[in-house]
């Protein structure tokens, strides 16, 4: 396997699933969870794409390469489900999705992630990678609670 996790890593992620928080993630970011997968409001934002969510498979899975198939469809099932609540909480012109692997793809947390992002005409999102902002908790939970009605009223079959 391809991994990249430190000896001793404890995964931020995991600790969100299992209903603890981090410094940076607090319960209060969570806007989905069923038995597979888990959606939150991610602690670090892009000025212009406010309040993006992270959607994560609930069991530890590093990267794409070890992730199941049946695994994989539905954190992207939810992903896409996420997309549309974003439109329609936050009224954004369109979404983009982006998952990352390994230190040269960019990953920064060894567990599997799909960024859904808001999006507005001009927002230059993948022209500002450098600009990502660490978010208080108070301002992530207003996002969230922004978006959890629009979840809660989805039709998420599994």
């Amino acid at each position: 396997m391809r991994r990249h996790a430190p000896d001793g890593y404890t995964c931020p992620f995991c600790v969100v699933v299992a209903g603890g928080q981090t410094q940076r993630n607090r319960q209060d970011d969570v806007v989905y969870r069923d038995d597979i997968v888990t959606a939150f409001v991610s602690p670090k934002w892009w000025e212009q794409n406010p309040g993006h969510v992270l959607v994560v498979p609930n069991e530890h899975v590093e990267n794409v390469y070890e992730i199941s198939e049946s695994v994989l469809g539905r954190v992207y099932s939810v992903a896409r489900i996420v997309a549309v609540a974003l439109c329609d909480a936050y009224a954004c012109e369109g979404t983009s999705m982006r998952q990352h692997n390994e230190p040269a793809g960019n990953q920064d947390v060894w567990h599997f992630h799909v960024h859904v992002f808001p999006r507005y005409v001009g927002d230059d999102l993948y022209r500002n990678t450098d600009r990502a902002v660490w978010v208080e908790a108070d301002l992530r939970a207003e996002y969230a609670s922004r978006l959890r009605p629009h979840l809660d009223h989805a039709a998420v079959a599994k």
